[in-house]
């Protein structure tokens, strides 16, 4: 029988707050954070952040650091609005997983049953021409990584495919961006290796055939009105405008404005609603859909997905011969489930401080979150830093495990 959601609207609240020491925190530990953000603001590794750190359900810890716009010295506050980037997979990846639970898309279709323009689908090949996918990739594969698709940022003959294209311009639909790339070779044959790539955005395309809505309506309806992401979208309405973060660039010891927020493409709505990468939130409305996820797909009192379904997320679903995932580098120790990293085992040699069955993600622009299931503790940390960099979620990782030990 398909899942079905409680028929009741509850209307959503603020979640509560707790001190740290009523939560079973070390609020002496706890208090490092702001001098270890402080110095990171100092050697301008960031203009500003936010983190918000939830124990048991409750709020521990909240609080914001320098500035959303340096220039106009306007300070970060609960109410910045930021770009999520690869943030936006998780929820997108929720979304598939409620139509897989209401029976209207099964994780082993191959991605043809919804998108029809992947039929003659090939493997690139490094000698001879490329040779037809066997078997074609599958929801799963799009969930997972798995289905051999690029991101047309690398310098693998097919990703300059990509480039030509433009998949990821936000002036294309979603229909629109799957037809580029449906002419692209696959990297290798799906369910063999892993590889970040523009699955997610694929899978935002299927969510609309599947769903028979708009991709952005779908997750307004299932998503954001219910769990209370009043702030949580594809574009910042004018009146919202003056929340949205700058950009920053990390440019030696300099940190220079890359993307004003006053004159970001993210103030206008998108052809491009981009399941991969195009939300815009807040760290509360975030960490509402993490906490979500973290009681196993209810929030409230109302249930958005099994626990058996967010078992699925939140654990290893890589196959044995694939290994850990590498991104950059290889993260020794890490594998994915459908729609999150998840620790598999300690190793050293990649983020030393995750403890076994922690869960997360990050965006481009260095957002950063980690759930830990056996520590009922959820952090999200929240900046505009461009390149990509794990310098606040490495800062205060440490400190969170450590006010933890009992």
């Amino acid at each position: 029988m398909p899942f079905q959601l409680i028929a009741e609207e509850i209307a959503p609240s603020p979640i509560p707050v707790s001190t740290p020491a009523e939560a079973g925190m070390s609020p002496k530990i706890l208090a490092q954070i702001d001098p270890a953000i402080e110095d990171l603001i100092e050697r301008k590794k960031l203009a500003g952040g936010s983190v918000l750190i939830l124990h048991e359900g409750k709020i521990v810890y909240q609080k914001q650091f320098g500035f959303a716009n340096r220039s106009a010295k306007i300070p970060m506050t609960k109410e910045t609005i930021f770009r999520i980037y690869s943030m936006s997979k998780a929820i997108t990846s929720a979304a598939a997983l409620m139509l897989y639970e209401e029976e209207k898309l099964n994780l082993d279709d191959p991605i043809t049953r919804f998108l029809p323009e992947f039929q003659l689908l090939n493997v690139w090949q490094r000698r001879g021409d490329p040779v037809p996918a066997d078997p074609l990739p599958t929801i799963r594969d799009l969930l997972r990584h798995t289905a051999g698709f690029s991101y047309g940022s690398g310098r693998h003959p097919v990703d300059r495919y990509y480039r030509r294209f433009k998949p990821l311009d936000r002036d294309k639909t979603l229909a629109e961006m799957s037809r580029a790339i449906s002419g692209a070779p696959l990297l290798f044959q799906p369910g063999t290796k892993w590889n970040y790539g523009i699955n997610t955005d694929l899978l935002a395309r299927v969510i609309e055939v599947a769903s028979g809505q708009p991709f952005d309506k779908f997750l307004k309806e299932r998503f954001f009105t219910p769990l209370g992401m009043p702030d949580s979208g594809f574009f910042v309405p004018p009146e919202k405008a003056h929340r949205l973060a700058d950009v920053y660039q990390s440019k030696g010891i300099f940190l220079t404005t890359k993307e004003p927020g006053k004159t970001s493409p993210f103030l206008r709505k998108p052809a491009n609603l981009s399941g991969g990468g195009g939300l815009v939130s807040t760290i509360n409305d975030y960490a509402r859909f993490l906490q979500m996820i973290a009681n196993g797909g209810e929030f409230q009192g109302k249930r958005y997905l099994t626990e058996d379904t967010v078992k699925l997320m939140t654990t290893n679903q890589l196959p044995d011969d694939i290994g850990a995932i590498t991104l950059g580098k290889t993260r020794h120790g890490t594998g994915f489930g459908l729609g999150f990293s998840v620790r598999t085992k300690s190793d050293p040699r990649w983020d030393k401080h995750a403890p076994v069955g922690e869960f997360g993600w990050g965006g481009m622009a260095s957002t950063h979150y980690w759930v830990s299931p056996k520590d009922k503790t959820l952090v999200v940390t929240m900046e505009q830093t461009l390149p990509y960099n794990s310098f606040l979620e490495s800062t205060i990782k440490p400190i969170v495990y450590k006010a933890l030990e009992k």
